[in-house]
């Protein structure tokens, strides 16, 4: 069983913020880094889109739990897909972590 990305509306829109901010801090700290602007500023500015990517993955990553969720109430699921499906969950969030 797959886990499609099924974002829409405000989900869609919030995620889509948090990776142009991500991008953006990005550009930033490429653009610091070619100026020799000082290390703790680089830093700071490549931890605040690290956290962007972050809270980015992990919207997405709830949106397919709650999907999931939502199919094994309705019975569209059965135990082993659920399991599977947790078990890949379980995967995107660690590899977060």
């Amino acid at each position: 069983m797959e886990l499609e990305l099924e974002l829409e509306g405000a989900d869609l829109k919030a995620v889509l913020n948090r990776l142009r901010r991500a991008q953006g801090q990005i550009s930033g700290v490429i653009r610091m880094i070619e100026e020799g602007r000082d290390c703790e500023d680089v830093v700071t500015q490549l931890a605040a889109a690290s956290r962007a990517l972050d809270r980015a993955g992990f919207a997405i990553i709830a949106t397919g739990l709650q999907k999931c969720v939502a199919d094994i109430e309705s019975g569209r699921t059965n135990d082993e897909d659920a399991n599977a499906m947790r078990a890949r969950l379980e995967r995107l969030f660690l590899s977060l972590a």
